[in-house]
């Protein structure tokens, strides 16, 4: 007996879909928000963002310390037109590389840089998806991942997240901040080919990437009817 099998939310990504998608959306601060970039989403997200890595910083001081030992060098994943590099990132990094496949917005990266005074810190600029991006072993001091891992398939997100592993310093972190569901249940968005998870589906995504979970937080402030936004602070596992 032939039994239908149903497809998990994330079968339906399609790569090429999500690029052509946001190709077509202007390169500016609303455009890769959603049309929220003149709500009060930009300054909530930057605030909490800058608390949560302060709050990480003063808990976790190995953390701190490799940073002042070994050079604060972080990348910025999936990083848009570099909204989280010149807000967040500037100010915690003394050299920030940006992952960015989208043409468009890889190439306003220097001018948003530029015009907030910080393009000093600005690394390289990898024009290449996450699924196919592999950082250096051990050079950076966190790995910023904001609203971008729900382009990954499964599989591929934790393949990733393994690949990141490797091309953090000693006590490095990476910092994911995403969208939750607000059920058990992950959601296909056919409009830029993405995935919504669940937090029980991020917590297992990390567990199968060998990262352990050290902080979770919930975005407080951001305008009604968007999706809970929680910021993970991690790091590889330890053996114990």
């Amino acid at each position: 007996m032939n039994v239908n099998k149903i497809e998990a939310p994330d079968a339906n990504i399609s790569y090429a879909d999500a690029i052509d998608y946001w190709t077509g959306i202007p390169a500016t601060v609303d455009g890769v928000l959603g049309g929220f970039g003149h709500t009060t989403l930009p300054k909530t997200d930057v605030k909490g963002s800058i608390a949560f890595l302060r709050r990480i910083s003063r808990f976790y001081p190995e953390f701190e310390e490799s940073g002042k030992r070994l050079g604060t060098r972080g990348c910025d994943v999936g990083a848009g037109i570099g909204r989280v590099t010149r807000d967040v990132l500037s100010k915690f990094c003394c050299k920030i590389d940006l992952v960015e496949p989208v043409v468009p917005f890889a190439n306003q990266i220097r001018i948003e840089l530029e015009h907030k005074k910080v393009l000093d810190k600005l690394g390289d600029v990898r024009q290449i998806g996450m699924q196919d991006f592999t950082p250096e072993p051990e050079k950076y001091w966190l790995i910023w991942c904001q609203w971008c891992l729900g382009q990954l398939k499964d599989a591929h997100l934790v393949e990733f997240l393994r690949r990141c592993k490797l091309g953090l310093q000693k006590d490095g972190l990476i910092f994911v901040k995403e969208n939750n569901t607000s059920t058990l249940m992950d959601e296909f968005d056919n409009t830029d080919s993405s995935v919504t998870r669940a937090d029980q589906s991020f917590r297992r995504i990390f567990t199968e990437a060998g990262l352990e979970l050290l902080e979770a937080e919930v975005q407080q402030g951001l305008p009604q009817g968007l999706y809970p936004v929680r910021s993970y602070a991690l790091r590889p596992k330890r053996d114990s």
